[in-house]
């Protein structure tokens, strides 16, 4: 496995933080000890950089299935410029993990299409609970971390290249 004690999480430059952005995060409430190190690691990021607690609004869904929902009511209710995804997908014993994995990445697609904003794919699909713990604040860092750095960068790109949404 190529991520065997490596820490992935290196997020590298990011621009220079915007004071009007706000940002939604929609977090899953299923394989909660996994989704909740990932907000936090979203949280963290964001509070790091300067956004206020006003500026970041948080929405829990039963299932990653339910994300892309979340994900367009948060739009719709708080207007952010981003919205980050976040939650865990793991393998189980049927083609369930296919099923779910599929339809969330394709409904967050659409989403972040529909509105034309980044929407943010922070959705861990692992084999099994050992690598999710690694992926949401481990050995491995915080997938939720990242989930937060890749809003930010695209944020900064959209308002460098003066695109609106």
């Amino acid at each position: 496995m190529a991520t065997i004690n490596k820490n992935l999480s290196d997020i590298g430059d990011l621009p220079k933080l915007n004071p009007n952005w706000s940002i939604a995060i929609v977090s899953s409430e299923w394989n909660t000890e996994i989704t909740s190190g990932l907000t936090r690691g979203a949280k963290e990021l964001l509070s790091h950089i300067g956004l206020k607690s006003d500026q970041v609004h948080h929405l829990s869904v039963p299932g990653s299935y339910e994300l892309p929902l979340g994900a367009q009511w948060a739009i719709e209710r708080y207007e952010p410029d981003a919205v980050i995804c976040l939650g865990s997908v793991i393998r189980g014993e049927t083609a369930h993990f296919d099923y779910v994995c599929q339809a969330v990445s394709k409904g967050i697609m659409d989403v972040s299409l529909e509105f034309n904003m980044p929407v943010i794919f922070g959705v861990l699909t692992d084999d099994n609970i050992e690598q999710s713990r690694a992926r949401s604040g481990g050995e491995h860092g915080n997938k939720g971390t990242e989930a937060a750095a890749t809003a930010i960068k695209l944020l900064g790109l959209r308002d460098q290249i003066g695109s609106s949404s």
